[in-house]
């Protein structure tokens, strides 16, 4: 259950953006994806993709962000949802990107514009040890606004033999530049280790 009480209202949002749109989008995000677990154990990344997206789709309908109505240039270009009538140009600071992961402080994005990020970090909890009937669970938001500055280049490691990934950049000192930055921390989930776990004891 999404508990107003693991939210933070001094974090600062995008201009619009509301604590209500959030937590309706947890409570979409994590009743989707409850069937899709499989996913999640055959390809993780895929599955992190399924959440970003999961998360735009929610604030699409919840907020007054939106995704972009041209599919193309909203499934290949930044930003995923913009602030309704901010025009199809939006400046970084009408701009929002859906990001997830798993990971504790890691952020990775196939571009390096500067705007508003949220990032949905979850976790797979198959045993609903933390919550019957929610194998998949947020457990904690950051937003934040990132600059072109604040990413780093990682090369493809692809090559003509195969394998590999596609180039990416990736957020320069994570744990730093997010540190204090979570609009939602479930309480009864910790960091132990990089990885979010039930806390002891709850």
């Amino acid at each position: 259950m999404v508990r107003k009480a693991d939210f933070n209202p001094d974090i600062p949002l995008p201009p619009g953006l509301t604590v209500t749109a959030i937590q309706k989008a947890i409570d979409y995000i994590e009743k989707g994806l409850t069937d899709l677990i499989e996913i999640y154990l055959e390809q993780a990344n895929v599955f992190s993709a399924l959440v970003g997206i999961y998360g735009a789709k929610a604030l699409d309908a919840t907020s007054v962000y939106e995704k972009n109505r041209h599919l193309d240039l909203a499934q290949q270009r930044f930003p995923d949802l913009r602030k309704k009538g901010s025009g199809p140009n939006p400046s970084p600071l009408m701009s929002l990107e859906s990001k997830a992961s798993k990971r504790a402080w890691a952020l990775q994005s196939h571009f390096d514009h500067s705007g508003w990020y949220i990032v949905w970090r979850y976790l797979v909890d198959p045993t609903m040890s933390l919550e019957e009937g929610k194998p998949v669970i947020i457990s904690r938001i950051d937003v934040i606004f990132l600059r072109k500055e604040d990413w780093k280049y990682e090369g493809s490691s692809a090559g003509s033999a195969g394998g590999g990934r596609t180039h990416t950049f990736g957020l320069k000192n994570p744990a730093q530049k997010l540190k204090g930055r979570a609009v939602y921390q479930r309480k009864d989930v910790r960091l132990i280790g990089g990885k979010a776990v039930p806390a002891n004891g709850d």
